[in-house]
């Protein structure tokens, strides 16, 4: 069993998902219940399927919930560029929060080839 709080890219994702949160609340209210209404579900589900696959038994169940969370990371990379390509806000902040997801993924990715 891992402690998720120490795993730098859980904490990583924990503040992807404050700052997700917190860009979403300059998107018009029309775009709120739609896409980002799914941006800030995946960005949640990032830290979330780290923790509780940290809590399961071994190595194998660990790895498969930190598979979730690298697509979820990946959908939230698509939904991103999306919103960046409708131009709900503005390219400078999505592009952070990009590269903010790109090293969760990289990092999580590494993760789970030194736990096999």
């Amino acid at each position: 069993m891992h402690n998720f709080e120490e795993l730098l890219f859980w904490q990583k994702s924990i503040v992807l998902a404050k700052n997700v949160y917190i860009i979403c609340q300059e998107v018009s209210n029309d775009e709120k219940f739609g896409l980002i209404s799914q941006i800030k579900r995946s960005a949640v589900s990032i830290p979330s399927n780290i923790a509780e696959g940290s809590g399961r038994n071994g190595s194998k169940e660990f790895n498969h919930f930190l598979t979730v969370a690298l697509g979820s990371a990946f959908e939230l990379h698509t939904q991103l560029i999306l919103i960046r390509e409708l131009n709900l806000l503005p390219e400078e902040k999505i592009n952070a929060l990009l590269s903010e997801v790109s090293e969760i993924q990289r990092m999580i990715y590494s993760f789970k080839n030194n736990l096999k």
